[in-house]
């Protein structure tokens, strides 16, 4: 029989393997990452019909070469194209990853792991990131816990969306501070209400709650007081403090003259008691516990009092029943202190020694000392202060009294912020100018609430054309630390990124991020020896080296991953349809063989005839 048929045969069945690794290139043109395979040739064992001879030196003979005849071709070997770069494909999904460079995505079935450059995930049921197409769950690496930093250690699941992770948990805010501009001349400032300052803080369970501060300007224009006046929960319901002092200290005293008017065409003292016209409003016998005994002290002031007077219209008599609050808001409205009690019985007054107030017997009194002594000995305050006087200055007619009374100060519970003269900048709290931070103590309520450092060091006192530009901010201002201690509410999960070296953060609608974990990737000496199991996975095998379990960091070659974007098959059409002409030619021409042999053949058989 003619050899030729034989390698007729030979070269068919190799184009038709050259074919069929084209024809699998072509199907796969839109495949995600799918990487082409090419193949060559190799021609098959040669008949040797002589010998090569050697040259003969004796008798000047040359020497002839072996006579060979070719048995035919054979597919040599088929190569992947695995490190073809294919090009990016836009999906807006964030959960598609490609990679750019040479390595792979690892992926388990739970008992081994395969290699992919398919990045097309998803989550699923119980918060595994895992590939769409076989639900293989992507491996990586883990945040330690103690230090909040990846773990390069041996792969493992990446569970992103445990429940653990789809909320952020709540913190107390520990730190915060004051910056901005108080201006001498801000009329708010001045005022007896003061300039108001918010301060916005957490608990530990995230509950948000606002401290009223208030900024008073002292008889020195360079100092004022900060006094906490009150804490309101996000109801807006006053927190009940307990008489604790959580800001600065207790009654300091913050000197600064004034004046006081009392109301005299409303208002009337006599024997200890405070009349609206014929009605009675305060009485300092119904308020005080041992009234006119060195031991008497203001009541609770939720203590309901039973006030009775007679009316002068009726000449009825009148019972009325009020609280100790209700009375000493109606002493401070007759002095001109409506809705600002505690401000009136805070003043300081110089307690006049006789009864025009020449001579001070006791300097720099509040009111609350003053209405505890005149209910201690109401004899003797009458005769100290007149028989219709009960409070300083009260107008009286026979001496020549006016409505009006000097103060010289006031008690507060806060601290003193202290402003350079010549600069503006800030000096100092409470006289000592290396002190940049006061303690609001929160934690003496107890609960959740912890200790709130307040820095001051920021302010200042300039001009500012009368405006006050004074604000409270949670975190640090410490350019190493902002931010730092500002406290949050509890955060739930709103989105997931993942970062070019596979590191997957959460973000959390408290405007908290959290590393949840890093994909990692598997590299290769010889990529190419990977061997394909289908659905776009590979497996290790002995040429293309082992993978030992822990993976790379995908940046430590050059590479990267990019989210919202797969990578596309690496077939080039072009290429392929231009090989698949020279195949079918090949094709063609190894049939030609196989005709013209038998056409050779059937002319030796024919002859016989």
């Amino acid at each position: 029989m003619m050899r030729s048929l034989y390698s007729g045969v030979a070269g068919l069945r190799t184009h038709q393997t050259k074919m069929d690794v084209i024809g699998n290139n072509i199907a796969n043109v839109n495949t995600t990452a799918f990487k082409s395979s090419s193949i060559v040739f190799s021609d098959l064992m040669s008949q040797t019909t002589q010998k090569a001879s050697g040259p003969n030196a004796a008798t000047g003979r040359g020497g002839i070469n072996a006579r060979q005849i070719g048995l035919g071709v054979k597919s040599g070997a088929i190569n992947i194209n695995i490190e073809g770069q294919g090009s990016a494909q836009s999906t807006g999904n964030p959960f598609d990853i490609m990679i750019t460079g040479d390595n792979f995505f690892v992926v388990s079935d739970g008992l081994q792991n395969y290699f992919t450059r398919d990045g097309s995930f998803y989550v699923d049921g119980a918060g595994n990131l895992a590939m769409t197409s076989t639900g293989y769950t992507v491996m990586g690496w883990q945040v330690d816990p103690e230090t909040g930093n990846i773990r390069q250690d041996t792969v493992s699941a990446l569970r992103i969306m445990s429940t653990a992770n789809m909320t952020y948990p709540a913190e107390a805010t520990s730190e915060a501070y004051m910056d901005g501009i108080i201006d001498k001349f801000d009329t708010d400032v001045t005022s007896i209400n003061g300039k108001v300052v918010n301060l916005n803080f957490y608990d530990a369970l995230g509950y948000e709650y606002t401290a009223r501060f208030v900024f008073r300007q002292s008889g020195n224009v360079n100092e004022y007081s900060l006094e906490l006046e009150k804490i309101l929960d996000s109801a807006g319901n006053e927190l009940d403090l307990g008489g604790n002092v959580l800001f600065g200290d207790e009654n300091s005293r913050q000197m600064k003259a004034g004046k006081v008017s009392f109301d005299t065409t409303n208002y009337k003292w006599q024997g200890g008691k405070l009349y609206n016209g014929d009605v009675l409003v305060a009485d300092l016998e119904k308020m005080y516990t041992g009234y006119g005994t060195t031991g008497a002290a203001l009541q609770s002031r939720d203590t309901v009092c039973e006030l009775t007077y007679t009316d002068s219209a009726t000449g009825m008599g009148v019972t009325v029943n009020q609280t100790v609050q209700d009375q000493l808001d109606a002493i401070a409205k007759a002095y001109g202190y409506q809705g600002s009690t505690d401000e009136f019985l805070n003043l300081l007054v110089d307690a006049p020694g006789t009864e025009d107030g020449a001579t001070p017997a006791a300097p720099g009194l509040s009111m609350q000392t003053l209405l505890n002594n005149l209910a201690k000995s109401p004899a003797s305050a009458q005769v100290l202060y007149g028989e219709n006087m009960t409070l300083p200055t009260y107008p009286d007619a026979a001496v020549g009294d006016t409505a009006e009374f000097d103060t010289v100060g006031r008690l507060f519970d806060g601290v003193t912020i202290a402003f350079d003269p010549d600069t503006g900048l800030f000096a100092g709290i409470n006289g000592q100018r290396t002190v940049t931070d006061v303690v609001f103590g929160m934690s003496a309520l107890g609960g959740n609430f912890s200790d709130i450092n307040i820095n001051f060091a920021d302010m200042s006192s300039v001009n500012n054309k009368g405006t006050s530009t004074v604000g409270a901010t949670r975190g640090s201002n410490d350019e190493t630390r902002l931010g730092v201690g500002s406290g949050r509410l509890l955060g739930d999960m709103i989105g997931l990124s993942v970062q070019q070296d596979g590191m997957i953060y959460a973000s959390y609608d408290n405007g908290m991020t959290r590393l949840l974990g890093q994909i990692a990737t598997a590299a290769f000496a010889n990529a190419s020896g990977l061997e394909k199991q289908g659905d776009n996975l590979y497996s290790a095998t002995m040429n293309s080296g082992e993978f030992d379990g822990i993976g790379v960091d995908v940046t430590a070659n050059g590479g990267y991953m990019t989210t919202g974007q797969l990578e596309m098959s690496n077939v080039d059409l072009s290429s392929e349809f231009t090989e698949m002409i020279t195949t079918q030619r090949g094709f063609q021409a190894n049939s030609r063989i196989i005709t013209v042999s038998d056409t050779l053949l059937e002319e030796l058989t024919n002859l016989k005839r």
